[in-house]
């Protein structure tokens, strides 16, 4: 990231909203032309981890669910939020495993991303897992999933015809691609 001075001036930071996995504030501020303005900010609990598991055969896994956010079913690479203060690779392994029940050897960080970073500070990671040996599953009370194995080229594709719009999903899959290929 550049190093370039802030040009923004906070007056008051307010929170409005709490819960285990956000905070919501509310900030007045000074705009880089000097005007006052305001500005919401969601503040993230935990990380984003997005993994792409690669078997020898060149497949993948993708997890469907239905997405109570945007109210609509989303296929995308296995994913889920890891602690703060935790490595995101252990959290990684941990959130594949879980969901799909995979256990990977060899890792891979691809990228760090932010989500959208007009709104939010989340911060994201990507990793590709390979030399997988397939376990059991451990889903979460809130989870509903379908585990899809396909070739990796044909989750691209779904990424090209717009069936997988998870912002993480699709930007792992096309460096994924860029990287591999």
């Amino acid at each position: 990231m550049s190093k370039e001075s802030n040009p923004w001036k906070t007056l008051t930071k307010k929170q409005v909203y709490d819960n285990p996995w956000i905070h919501v504030e509310h900030h007045r501020v000074l705009t880089p032309s000097g005007s006052e303005g305001i500005y919401g900010k969601v503040g993230f609990k935990n990380l984003a981890i997005g993994i792409i598991p690669i078997d020898e055969e060149g497949y993948t896994w993708l997890v469907g669910q239905y997405r109570y956010t945007i109210d609509a079913y989303s296929w995308e690479i296995p994913m889920g939020g890891g602690d703060l203060s935790v490595d995101p690779l252990s959290s990684a392994q941990q959130e594949l495993r879980e969901e799909t029940g995979i256990i990977a050897q060899e890792w891979q960080c691809i990228m760090q991303l932010h989500t959208s970073n007009s709104v939010t500070d989340e911060v994201g990671y990507v990793y590709i897992a390979r030399d997988l040996t397939m376990g059991d599953m451990e889903w979460d009370d809130t989870e509903v999933l379908r585990i899809r194995r396909l070739p990796l080229m044909e989750a691209y594709q779904m990424v090209m015809d717009q069936e997988i719009t998870d912002a993480i999903s699709v930007a792992g899959l096309l460096k994924c691609k860029i990287i591999l290929l």
